[in-house]
């Protein structure tokens, strides 16, 4: 289960930080108050999974997601640029992401 939670957080975190962009800086309300409460939600999903999941795996996994997911979030709605070397570093994060949760106990 505890896998499920550190999933979910993930992507509250990939939500929170569109969101975040949207919000223009904290000065929309809207997009402001849906990164605020998705953000208690992906903490309070990832403080569920840590425990019983390594700090090293939840957190690296957690940010991870988040990290690719906004990623390709900026690609596909917000039209940002999908360089080589950008995919290339997206792909090494999920490489690392793969191995870390193949190392878990």
């Amino acid at each position: 289960m505890a896998w499920i939670y550190l999933l979910v957080a993930g992507l509250l975190e990939i939500v929170w930080a569109f969101f975040m962009k949207q919000s223009d800086g904290f000065t929309k309300i809207t997009p402001t108050a849906i990164t605020i409460v998705t953000m208690i939600g992906s903490f309070a999903l990832l403080a569920v999974a840590m425990r019983s999941l390594p700090l090293g795996t939840a957190y690296t996994i957690w940010t991870g997601i988040g990290a690719v997911g906004a990623f390709v979030v900026g690609i596909v709605v917000l039209g940002e640029a999908a360089t080589p070397m950008r995919l290339a570093a997206a792909g090494l994060i999920v490489s690392g992401l793969v191995m870390m949760k193949l190392s878990a106990h």
